[in-house]
């Protein structure tokens, strides 16, 4: 009896000065919040998309006070926030709003499907357990990962099995670009003018991307022939814009036998 009781009294002694030792400690080691950070953080939207690369707001506001990451790395902030973190850093921001835009016309009616498809119903496990489910290996294949990850409602599944984007609701914040294991959604600066190409096919005979989508672009070459600003070139088989040179004059939207290329400015890539 005597051995308990004294093993409880020293187990209640021991508590006790742990909890005095505690106390001591919390106190001299104390990490006040740095204010600093606070006002960062206030210029934040607290979408916590994770699109800077840090966990959460907090985590870029952190980085950004201690220097390791620049004021204007939160694409979906809006100018104005953009600007006071900037100036609460002692910087200047020169903010271009990105809205993003998917790369692919070969929908349910045009770019046929290899065959059926039985196993994980998303866009990166087709990719892996079966390279893709259409013809196109390069082509979306219409299962939404780019819609899951938007945390702005900006992204949805059109009818025709193609992402659609709402400009108006988009931030720029490339989850969906990291998210598309075929890398079909890139940013363009919102406003752009200028043309985008609507195809990721990347085969360079004529018969076969005809074959794989016959809305695929077949590499005529027609659109660079024709641009009076030399705005276009071929390159892997895609054309590619030079958006210093394009002039948004619509040459190459009329003469592609395709139509795969469309006016940004005209929000019809979506």
């Amino acid at each position: 009896m005597n051995i308990i009781l004294v093993t409880a009294i020293f187990a209640a002694a021991l508590a006790l000065v742990l909890g005095i030792l505690l106390g001591i400690f919390r106190k001299v080691f104390n990490v006040k919040t740095d204010v600093f950070i606070g006002l960062i953080r206030e210029t934040l939207p607290g979408a916590n998309c994770g699109a800077c690369g840090f966990a959460g707001c907090d985590g870029f506001a952190a980085a950004v006070a201690a220097h390791e990451a620049a004021p204007d790395r939160c694409t979906v902030s809006d100018a104005e926030s953009s600007k006071k973190r900037a100036e609460l850093m002692g910087e200047t921001a020169d903010i271009k709003p990105v809205v993003a835009v998917a790369a692919c016309q070969g929908d349910r009616a045009t770019a046929p499907l290899k065959g059926i498809y039985t196993g994980f119903q998303n866009c990166r496990g087709a990719k892996i357990g079966s390279g893709g489910t259409k013809l196109c290996a390069w082509g979306c294949m219409g299962f939404g990962d780019c819609v899951k990850v938007c945390k702005f409602d900006a992204l949805s599944m059109g009818a025709n099995g193609i992402p659609v984007i709402d400009d108006d609701k988009c931030k720029g914040c490339k989850m969906c670009v990291s998210e598309c294991p075929q890398g079909l959604i890139r940013l363009v600066s919102k406003g752009q003018k200028g043309v985008f190409a609507l195809c990721n096919n990347r085969n360079t005979i004529k018969p076969m991307v005809k074959k794989t989508c016959k809305a695929g672009c077949i590499k005529c070459g027609v659109c660079v022939k024709k641009c009076p600003s030399q705005a276009l070139a071929l390159e892997n088989g895609l054309p590619v814009i030079d958006y210093g040179k394009c002039n948004s004059c619509g040459t190459c939207v009329e003469a592609c036998p395709q139509k795969v290329f469309h006016l940004l400015e005209s929000s019809a890539c979506a």
